[in-house]
């Protein structure tokens, strides 16, 4: 079988804190996986280990390893920045870069594109409205592309940074908690998203069931599989 994430005997520490203790986890590919947990319990602290944002504190350190699809992911010749293309990451709030709707859209594309990186082809404009298409957001915006990303509601701000994923094409798709902000509409338009997702995503979240772990169990017809991992 597989797996799209497995971590073996993960162990981090926050300076003389340890949040993680030997954690091993295998997480299949293609599916929707929800790690199910109270609060403080490491959930998003695993999430961003497997991101490798972690790092950017100075105090934090790891032992194990963490592979994405055979590769570990802290072996000294993986580059950063093919690990943040590979593994995509939508966080409990939005976080829209401060420019146009369109750029928004476009900016991971460009960067990755540059390096000769594995994007979507096709013109920019074409690219942008496939991956608002994606996110059942291009109707909504597409008179608007121009306007600041920050101009839009919670809803539509966390749909486009999941839109902003797409053309950089993940493998993995990180959700620490990615309703957490919204009101109930909003939060079944995301869960419906996340059904009809192309990069099944791995999303935290607490009991009882909440955000996407109902939507997931409920639509399994219209999804890959689910799964759910307790922590």
């Amino acid at each position: 079988m597989e797996y799209a994430i497995q971590t073996n005997s993960l162990d981090l520490w926050y300076g003389t804190f340890q949040a993680l203790y030997k954690v091993d986890l295998n997480i299949r590919e293609g599916m929707i996986t929800s790690l199910i947990g109270p609060s403080g319990c490491g959930k998003s602290t695993l999430l961003r280990s497997i991101n490798r944002i972690n790092e950017r504190l100075g105090y934090v350190r790891i032992q194990g390893s963490i592979e994405v699809l055979g590769q570990n992911i802290y072996d000294p010749e993986v580059e950063l920045v093919q690990v943040r293309k590979q593994v995509g990451m939508v966080f409990q709030r939005p976080n829209p870069l401060p420019i146009s709707i369109r750029d928004n859209i476009l900016f991971s594309h460009r960067l990755h594109a540059k390096g000769g990186g594995n994007v979507s082809k096709g013109k920019p404009d074409e690219i942008v409205e496939e991956s608002l298409r994606q996110v059942l957001l291009w109707d909504k915006v597409k008179d608007r592309l121009k306007r600041k990303a920050t101009e839009l509601s919670l809803e539509e701000q966390q749909k486009l940074c999941i839109a902003r994923l797409l053309p950089v094409k993940p493998v993995v798709l990180l959700m620490d908690e990615p309703c957490s902000a919204l009101d109930p509409k909003g939060t079944e338009a995301m869960e419906e998203l996340i059904c009809a997702a192309s990069c099944p995503p791995l999303a935290p979240t607490h009991p009882p069931l909440a955000h996407t772990a109902p939507r997931s169990s409920r639509s399994g017809a219209r999804t890959p599989a689910a799964q759910q991992q307790v922590l």
